[in-house]
């Protein structure tokens, strides 16, 4: 689904409500935005972490030595902590 958005004179960008309760986004909230070879993507945080998630197993697989814990657990051990 394709929406047109205005930008302000001083560069501002409005979404429209209903997008806005779709994707649960309020006041104060954050998008962010990726620049790509096709234009823009707007994504909510939930998205974003999503999509980092997706992109990190890309990289480990189900390797439970990949974590963040194993690795602290592995640099603490290193230290001898």
């Amino acid at each position: 689904m394709t929406f047109q958005i205005n930008i302000t004179s001083n560069g501002r960008m409005s979404l429209p409500a209903d997008i806005r309760k779709r994707l649960g986004l309020t006041s104060g909230g954050a998008v962010y935005l990726d620049e790509t070879e096709d234009g823009i993507v707007l994504r909510t945080a939930a998205q974003s972490v999503a999509r980092a998630q997706a992109l990190a197993k890309q990289y480990t697989g189900d390797n439970p030595d990949a974590s963040v814990d194993a690795f602290l657990a592995r640099r603490r051990e290193e230290s001898g902590e």
